[in-house]
């Protein structure tokens, strides 16, 4: 079977986001399956698509929010209460649904969609009609709002994550009911969008490379815990925020902390052990110099990639609840807190050599097998509802 894969922003090889880690991981699997796969949507400005012969290119965006200047934020916003749609799809919104269809043309014959996340489906809803669907879930994308307007300080933000959260959850009913089959990160994101039933659904185990980490050896600890991550995504902000304020209170004043990633603009830490290091330039070797690390998510729904890559690479860590969503099987050495100064203590712990370093390829082995078992689940519910239309 040919399947043409709706996203917001194609591969272009660049895993910089767990995003991108999830889109590779999905489309890998299901070309072990044996499905053809092209690609469809928008390109990061100045990146080429990494598989450009199994690509349809839109043309160029850039939807990050944070940096973006202030007119292009208000022209979005305006867009947005104009139309109806929520603010993340219509900053895809630069051509027209008209565009996308003749772009659909030139992929040849092809017998389904898989509609990747809210954004790319919602922004051109009414193209994705002629074919059956499978819808693929990376969040239940309605709560992450409504959680982000709890946690937001501003009447005007508040506001416009409740308008979100309300568009959202409309555009999610209406998008798994269309679909054959819906996929998620989390098995508890199945029945928070309605879909629970095994006929209609599957949480997907995900992993975060095309096969097992080398084993390296020993380690050379550099610092006491090391966290990396998009710091400019709510979600992740909201995990960030409960770290630097109500855990490191808790750490002694000599205890090291390094945190890479884009930062929001007037973030600071009171802790002297802190230090922001910005983008690295191996994140795998970046977190292998530390002897623990912390997993921190806070909020949001779908599953956290870097708990994944953290599990796979043997690491030690310690894990808040949230931070182990959509994961079966944890690691011995990984421990759980949520309260602050156990979490505090449980790295304090580790460092002085209670959680040791294990072979993560088991883990990445159990999480690939029963990727692919669901994926194949998903192809053939829909290969069945294709053959009974065509009898």
């Amino acid at each position: 079977m040919h399947f043409l894969f709706a996203t917001s922003i194609v591969p272009d090889g660049a895993l910089g986001s767990g995003y991108e880690i999830a889109n590779a991981a999905i489309i890998d699997a299901l070309r072990r399956a044996g499905i053809r796969v092209t690609v469809l949507g928008f390109a990061w400005p100045g990146r080429a698509p990494s598989d450009p012969e199994n690509t349809i290119l839109l043309g160029e965006v850039d939807v990050r929010t944070e940096g973006a200047p202030m007119h292009r934020k208000l022209g979005w916003l305006l867009r947005a209460m104009r139309s109806g749609q929520t603010f993340s799809s219509v900053k895809l919104r630069t051509i027209r649904c008209e565009t996308v269809r003749r772009a659909i043309e030139k992929a040849g014959p092809f017998d389904a969609y898989v509609l990747n996340s809210v954004q790319f489906a919602g922004a051109f809803e009414g193209v994705f009609e002629d074919r059956p669907t499978i819808f693929v879930a990376h969040n239940v994308e309605h709560r992450s709002a409504q959680e982000n307007a709890l946690a937001s300080g501003s009447a005007f933000q508040r506001f416009l994550y409740r308008r979100e959260a309300r568009l959202l959850e409309k555009l999610e009913a209406r998008l798994c009911s269309k679909a054959r089959f819906v996929f998620t990160l989390a098995e508890e994101d199945r029945a928070a969008l309605g879909v629970g039933s095994d006929k209609r659904s599957a949480a997907l185990p995900l992993v975060t490379r095309a096969g097992p980490p080398p084993v390296l050896g020993q380690r050379a600890v550099e610092y006491d815990a090391a966290l990396i991550g998009t710091w400019t995504w709510q979600p992740n902000r909201i995990g960030l925020d409960w770290f630097l304020n109500e855990v490191t209170p808790f750490l002694p004043q000599d205890f090291s902390i390094r945190i890479a990633g884009h930062i929001p603009a007037g973030m600071s830490a009171r802790h002297p052990g802190v230090k922001f290091v910005g983008r690295v330039p191996d994140a795998e070797a970046f977190v292998r110099g530390a002897a623990v690390i912390p997993l921190i998510s806070r909020a949001g729904t779908g599953v956290q990639l870097k708990t994944i890559e953290t599990f796979e690479l043997g690491l030690p860590s310690v894990a808040t609840s949230s931070a182990l969503r959509g994961i079966d099987h944890r690691p011995e050495n990984c421990t759980v807190a949520d309260d602050p100064a156990a979490f505090a203590a449980a790295l304090q712990l580790a460092v002085a050599g209670a959680l040791q370093d294990v072979d993560g390829s088991a883990f990445y082995w159990r999480q690939r097998s029963v990727l692919d078992e669901r994926i194949g689940k998903g192809i053939a519910v829909l290969d069945a509802a294709r053959r009974e239309v065509a009898a």
